[in-house]
């Protein structure tokens, strides 16, 4: 049987940049992160969510952080130096960056948006964050993954109380 590649695949493949796959068991259904974390026996703190975002300006801002946290909607603005930002509605998903929710990866968007991921990640060796398809993750260095899609750094997460 052939090997199931995502475009997001092909992408780090072209770019020989070094990557781990996993994937896993799903109904179809929508999954969250959390639960693909214990789906593929991963650490919460190893893997990674992205999320979209459309600025006050009108441009849009994706952000990816860890599944186990909540993204603070006044650090991300700041972060991309924005008044504010808000989550953009499921439906706009698609038509934005070619993916659907549950498969959206940082890599391979239709357009390139302005990319932060949590600071948190730069303590981790690797991150696991979406392969591009509900099912699919893929395992690289932030550093890696931030130098493929022109990303930064930057303190965007709900710190716990």
């Amino acid at each position: 049987m052939a090997e199931i590649k995502t475009n997001a695949m092909r992408i780090l493949d072209r770019a020989k940049i070094p990557y781990q796959h996993y994937s896993y068991e799903t109904d179809g259904e929508h999954v969250d992160g959390i639960s693909v974390a214990t789906k593929m026996g991963q650490p919460l703190e190893h893997v990674y969510k992205t999320l979209v975002t459309a600025g006050k300006s009108g441009g849009h801002y994706v952000f990816v952080i860890s599944v186990a946290a909540e993204l603070d909607l006044k650090k991300a603005a700041k972060a991309v130096g924005e008044k504010s930002v808000q989550m953009i509605h499921v439906k706009d998903i698609n038509k934005l960056t070619g993916y659907i929710r549950g498969g959206c990866s940082p890599i391979g968007m239709k357009k390139q948006f302005p990319t932060v991921l949590s600071e948190s990640a730069r303590a981790l060796d690797t991150v696991i964050v979406s392969g591009g398809k509900i099912g699919f993750q893929v395992e690289l260095k932030p550093d890696a993954l931030l130098g493929l899609i022109g990303g930064k750094y930057g303190d965007i997460e709900v710190s716990e109380a």
